[in-house]
């Protein structure tokens, strides 16, 4: 990456994004959080910076965000600091770790999805904005990933599969 990010959740999945970027050799400043105990201490060695604010004291084109807010079931949290900091114009890649697959037959990735360890995208699979693909997630052709979507880790979704804004398919599900 052209420049370097900011991390926003120091939560479970905010470290798993972490963990992505830091084996992808990305150059992380820092990551943001609300509890404020986090604030001073470091993750990995990365310094928690204090919450969100901090990041308006970095212009747009100099930063990249990385969305760590994970989901459980509810995608909402997830889906409002997404659409804030895009309302900034601010810049969410997409991230895919060094171990997923991906196909480059026709696979489509939006701005801010995340294609974790493991996990295998096939030909001519669409996947919308701000989606998560957790760990070792199979995602067969010709399906169709709305945005601010969260599979999670273990997942298998057969060919032609669609899903709509804003769903959840839980640990170990198989469409």
């Amino acid at each position: 990456m052209d420049k370097p990010l900011i991390i926003i959740g120091a939560g479970g999945h905010g470290r798993v994004v972490l963990d992505l970027l830091l084996v992808c050799g990305a150059q992380v400043i820092g990551i943001t959080d609300s509890n404020k105990d986090l604030h001073g201490t470091s993750l990995f060695d990365i310094p928690i910076l204090g919450n969100d604010e901090i990041i308006t004291e970095y212009a747009p084109d100099e930063v990249y965000l990385a969305n760590g807010i994970g989901s459980t079931k509810d995608v909402v949290l997830r889906r409002q600091i997404y659409q804030n900091w895009c309302s900034k114009d601010y810049t969410f890649p997409h991230l895919i770790h060094p171990s997923a697959v991906i196909s480059s037959n026709g696979t489509s990735l939006c701005e801010g999805v995340q294609v974790m360890a493991g996990s295998i995208v096939q030909a001519n699979v669409t996947i919308d904005e701000n989606s998560i693909v957790n760990t070792n997630v199979s995602l067969d052709h010709d399906c169709k990933v709305a945005a601010h979507v969260h599979i999670a880790p273990g997942c298998t979704i057969s060919g032609g599969v669609e899903i709509g804004h804003c769903g959840f398919i839980g640990a170990g599900a198989t469409v």
